[in-house]
């Protein structure tokens, strides 16, 4: 129980980041009025051009929190990006029962028809038109409402990208029909599955029978992952899974670690800088967000070039490097060691002096370049 209030104070304390605001929106599909809160990033109106992904959380009232929280942290150790996170309002007047109802065979019927419709017809198109979105979207759900975000794959073209099912309440049709239409998309979709020992057997047994079916599954376009979590409630457990979840589904965004940098990039015989660059053409077909390379991220291909003695490849990445940051001394540094790991002093001096008139960034300083220069032009190094 203390690390359960431990985690609740961990996503409250973060919750100042956000920007929230309350809307209503009038379904013409739900007869009604619907109110939803508006989370923004941080920096949502301090960069005009960004687009952010959309989190669309059903059972709003209580999920928002903890997933906002949740990205703030990773988002302030650059391992999650922002997002624009709504929250439905269903815990009025039956609202939840009654917008997840389903047929015989498992399809929406009823307001459970009518609210599918709201999402994808109304809400969608209107938060398109006040917010800077990108083309990726997540929905998430709890119990009755995860079960729910199953109907959004049945469509041939799922208007969602990923999906985040906490302890489903699956119909009888649910564990069959999913793994199904998973196996069978043509684009791609993450998908994650969480329940805890808590849960009611027969909902437990309902979730380990989905998660068999989709593990059968050999389709490159599914990102799938289930995690079962020991000693949780049906309600502890959202707490422990929301972290989970977004590191499935963000885990190409995040900058290269230890692990990667080990396990996959120095061990490769060349083109470590193609490796770079696919990692962030990745990161923008995927989250369909355009963001420079990190500097993190130029130091540690200079380090697997550096390793390895590929030392013709710093100007390749001198090039990457102007592109990115036009306006620092990073392209010049990399031309700077290229001309020295390659036996041309004269122009390695030459190149510290043109960086040294240029932007510091990161741990590069101009004291740094007027000293790097000034040894190469007193002899060579050993």
């Amino acid at each position: 129980m203390k690390k359960i209030y431990l985690l609740l104070l961990f996503f409250f304390c973060f919750q100042g980041f956000s920007q929230r605001s309350k809307d209503t929106i009038y379904s013409e599909k739900l007869k009604q009025d619907r109110g939803f809160t508006v989370s923004l990033p941080a920096s949502y109106n301090k960069n005009k051009d960004k687009k952010y992904p959309l989190l669309v959380l059903l059972d709003g009232e209580y999920l928002l929190d903890a997933f906002d929280g949740a990205f703030s942290y990773g988002n302030y150790w650059d391992d999650l990006p922002e997002v624009i996170i709504v929250g439905i309002n269903q815990n009025k007047n039956n609202e939840r029962e009654d917008d997840t109802t389903l047929d015989e065979e498992g399809l929406p019927t009823e307001k459970g028809a009518s609210f599918f419709d709201f999402i994808g017809t109304e809400l969608l198109p209107a938060l398109e038109k006040k917010y800077r979105l990108s083309p990726f979207r997540i929905i998430g759900g709890h119990d009755i409402t995860a079960a729910y975000n199953n109907v959004f794959l049945y469509k041939e073209n799922p208007i969602f990208n990923a999906y985040i099912a906490f302890s489903p309440e699956l119909d009888a049709h649910m564990a069959e029909r999913v793994p199904t239409l998973l196996a069978n998309l043509k684009k791609p979709i993450f998908y994650y599955l969480a329940s805890a020992d808590g849960d009611l057997k027969k909902d437990l047994t309902s979730i380990q029978a989905l998660d068999a079916g989709i593990k059968a599954i050999k389709n490159p376009n599914l990102y799938y992952q289930y995690d079962e979590y020991k000693g949780a409630s049906h309600y502890s457990m959202v707490l422990y899974a929301i972290p989970t979840a977004l590191y499935h589904i963000f885990g190409q965004y995040q900058p290269i670690s230890s692990a990667e940098f080990q396990q996959k990039i120095v061990i490769l015989p060349s083109d470590y800088v193609g490796y770079l660059s696919k990692k962030y053409e990745i990161i923008e077909k995927t989250y369909g967000m355009k963001m420079p390379i990190r500097i993190s991220d130029f130091k540690a291909i200079e380090a697997a070039i550096l390793k390895n003695k590929a030392y013709a490849e710093f100007e390749t990445l001198a090039a990457l490097a102007k592109k990115n940051y036009p306006k620092s001394m990073l392209s010049q540094y990399h031309m700077a060691m290229f001309y020295e790991k390659t036996g041309d002093n004269k122009k390695a001096a030459k190149a510290y002096q043109n960086a040294y008139q240029m932007d510091e960034i990161g741990d590069l300083t101009k004291d740094m370049m007027l000293e790097k220069s000034d040894l190469l032009k007193k002899g060579p190094t050993n």
